[in-house]
This record gives C-alpha cells, structure tokens and sequence, in this order.
C-alpha cells in the first residue's frame, strides 16, 4: 500500500485537557463495527457504564449537554483513563488524522476542525511537502474503480499544488488559474474525451499560459455594488447547511451584521482598509497570502482526487475556493468586531470553526457541492471575478 502525508503530519500532538474548543463535544462521535463489539463484551461495572453510555440505534456516545458522556468536568476521557487507549474507538484514537482512500493509495491529512492541527495547517511558512511510502499492507480492490480517471485527477492535482504554491504570482491569480482549470477538466470528462486532460495539463502553469491568463484580467472586472451584493448572497450559504453545533447559526449571524448591515458603501470602504492594513493590498501581503495558500492547499489535496467516485471534478475545486473565500470574509468581520485588529489565532479559530461546520458532515460536503453546481452566482466566470476582485482593487 502507497501512502501519502503531508510534512507536518506527524507533528500533530493532542493537548487534551488545555484544548480551547474539545473535539468530544458538539457532535456525535460515531463508533466503528469492531469497537462496538469489544464494548459489547466488556465486563465488570466500568463495561456496564460503557454500554449504559451507548446509543447503539446510531452507534455512537450518548452526550450529556452537547458533550460526549465520558468527558469528565477536567476535559479528560473517562474511557481513556479507566480502560486504556487500546479502548478507545477509530474516531477517537485517529482524529484529527483523515485518511482518504483510494485503490492502492491511501492519502493522509489532519483535519482542519481541530484547533490544534489548524494551528499547524495555517501557521506552516513554507509551501507544503508530500511525503510519500510504502508498506507490505496488500492493496484493497475497489469494484468499478476508474484507475485511468485517477490517474488524470492525481496529475492534475499535483500540478494544480504546484502553481497553488507559486509565490511569485499573485495567491488570488493561483486560486483563478486552479478554478479555471478545473472547468476545462470537467468539460473534457463531460464530453467523454478525458485523454483531452493530457492536452489541457501540459500547459497549465507554463510562463506563457500564466501570462495570457493576466492579460484576460480585465475581463473579469466586477463593480463594487456588485461584488458586495454577490457576496452578501454568498455568505448566506451558511443557512442552507446542516447546523453541528449549537452555536454556529448565531455566530454568522453576527458576521453578516458586522459585514453588510451598513450597506454597499460601507461595506467596500471596509474591504478595501481591510486589505490595505492586512490583506491582499498590505505590508502583511505574504502573511495573508500564505494563509489562503494553505487553505487552497488543505482543500485540494484532501478532496480533489475523490472526483474519481461521482466525476464531480469542478464541484471539489469550487467548494475549496468558496471556503476559502467565506473563511476571509468572516475573518474581515473578525476584524471589524475588534476595532481593525485580527491575530493569528483568531484566524485559526475562524478556520477551523468553518472546517467544523462544513467537513464533518457528509450532508454538508454533498449540499455544498450541489449549491455550487446549481446557482450561478458558483460558476466558474462568477466566482473567477469574485476571486480575482482584490487583484483589480483600486485606492
């Protein structure tokens, strides 16, 4: 079996108890086959607690007030400190490590959601390293898997990071020439021509095509009345998502006050001292582009390949780009909220708050998909002007 991980995969360390926001709280944490069994099984009065703490009908922890019944008024898992770690579940002893799966390969990451792992994730400096090896584990065969579809998507993907982490182009430049290619991938593999790909990938990234795409800037020029109304409906998106925890709908509620209530006007004097102090536009540009480089980086490594099971291929580079795009904006209400001050840890919290909402729930992965295939405001010429916007900011 191949694997592939990132370089500071094996940094991660939990910090369980000084945890700022404890991953056995919020949402249901869902035991595998195999555990359930042991847990079936065990004996004496730490096992009658042990099944007495089961929602068995789900398969997952019974929570008390939003919390995961074994997580003790310290922070600490009961479960873990009375019966050993050998005990604990697939979900708790692997996360916030995600494996995705495909045949023959099997592609690592940290998750995003938790605090500690976006910690890692945004504060990386340099571009990301993927580490690859292998092991005598023997490959598992997957029925109808399209090997020669993979193959595309993992050469796309590759050179897709590799222009992701280009900084001598502009970030949002990068993330326009990814989307944009996506669209011409997903329209060979919609045409039934995927040999087509080889053609579309041989110049992606070249000098020359980087050229020619600034050249063609212009065209995507958005006024400011607009850009402010596209993402207002944008930033709505968060309401049509399933709600994990209980806090969420509140939260952007209050960052959509902040961003728009003042209307139009206000609004893009607020972006554009946003991006003047900090952002795009600032002396704090590589800080700030290295941020959403990283987000990019996340995205597409994790989900981009799995376009080889529903030939979604422009849905996995959309859903990257608009929430890497909503995680700035809320992150420019975070700003506003403190009177124009925003740290390096509040931008990790707004991360991984948005991770949490949108990753750990299929529903909300499948539903962002499918509102970004069907609205016009997530085709690709509509998001490329969002996208491209900051670029083509003036004053």
């Amino acid at each position: 079996m191949k694997y592939t991980i990132p370089h500071y995969f094996e940094d991660f360390k939990c910090v369980a108890a000084e945890c700022e926001d404890t991953c056995c709280a919020g949402w249901a944490i869902m035991i595998d086959e195999e555990t359930l069994d042991k847990y079936k099984n065990m004996e004496g009065a730490f096992g009658n607690r042990l099944r007495n703490s089961i929602d068995w009908e789900n398969g997952s922890f019974c929570q008390y007030e939003k919390r995961c019944v074994f997580l003790n008024d310290d922070n600490l898992c009961d479960l873990h400190l009375e019966a050993g770690e050998h005990m604990l579940c697939d979900t708790c002893r692997d996360y916030p490590r995600h494996m995705e799966e495909f045949e023959g390969v099997r592609e690592g990451s940290l998750s995003l959601s938790c605090i500690e792992a976006a910690k890692l994730i945004l504060g990386c400096k340099a571009p990301v390293q993927f580490i690859s090896f292998e092991d005598d584990v023997e490959d598992e065969e997957y029925e109808d898997f399209d090997y020669l579809l993979y193959t595309k998507l993992s050469d796309a993907r590759e050179k897709i990071l590799k222009v992701l982490q280009n900084r001598d182009m502009d970030i949002m430049m990068r993330i326009g020439m990814v989307l944009e290619l996506a669209q011409k991938m997903q329209d060979a593999l919609d045409d039934g021509e995927i040999f087509r790909i080889d053609d579309i990938l041989e110049s992606f990234g070249e000098m020359e095509a980087a050229l020619e795409f600034e050249k063609g800037l212009s065209k995507y020029r958005i006024g400011e009345n607009e850009y402010c109304a596209t993402m207002r409906k944008m930033f709505r998106v968060f309401s049509k998502l399933e709600v994990l925890k209980e806090d969420w709908p509140e939260y952007v509620k209050k960052a959509e006050f902040t961003l728009y209530a003042d209307g139009q006007s206000a609004y893009e004097s607020h972006r554009r001292s946003f991006h003047k102090m900090m952002g795009l536009k600032s002396s704090q540009y590589e800080s700030w582009a290295v941020y959403l480089e990283q987000l990019m980086v996340y995205f597409v490594f994790t989900y981009f390949c799995g376009a080889v099971y529903d030939d979604n291929i422009l849905g996995k580079m959309q859903t990257a780009v608009v929430s890497t795009i909503l995680i700035q904006e809320l992150a420019m209400a975070r700003w506003l909220e403190q009177g124009k001050s925003l740290s390096f840890q509040e931008f990790v919290d707004i991360a991984h708050r948005v991770s949490r909402e949108i990753e750990h729930s299929d529903v909300n992965l499948v539903r962002l998909e499918k509102i970004c295939e069907k609205m016009p405001m997530f085709s690709t010429e509509e998001l490329m002007r969002v996208v491209l916007s900051v670029i083509l900011l003036e004053g």
